[in-house]
């Protein structure tokens, strides 16, 4: 049973959606960028879905582009969180000032 574009676009919304309310409603770092990530994931759903649709490749190279460039943004993003919390012993977005000492 192949389950039609309908279904995984809708599960591509519901996922950005959660992503884009735990970046907007949560406060921790950790959680905010897990959030960025679930939304990414949710865009390289969507890019799948359209591609096997259409039946075209084009979509589905650009999600291994998505996929690399995520990969190095945790690297960076992990490595900026935990300087912070060694700085500030929190990693509570409102907490965090980097402007006052």
């Amino acid at each position: 049973m192949e389950l039609a574009l309908n279904w995984y676009l809708s599960l591509s919304a519901v996922l950005f959606v959660i992503g884009v309310l735990g970046v907007l409603l949560r406060r921790n770092a950790i959680v905010i960028f897990l959030s960025i990530e679930l939304m990414l994931n949710a865009a390289n759903l969507a890019l799948v879905a359209f591609s096997q649709t259409f039946g075209d490749v084009n979509g589905q190279v650009l999600v291994f582009f998505v996929m690399s460039v995520a990969a190095a943004e945790v690297a960076v993003g992990l490595a900026i969180i935990i300087a912070l919390f060694r700085n500030k012993e929190t990693v509570n977005v409102n907490e965090i000032n980097l402007f006052r000492g």
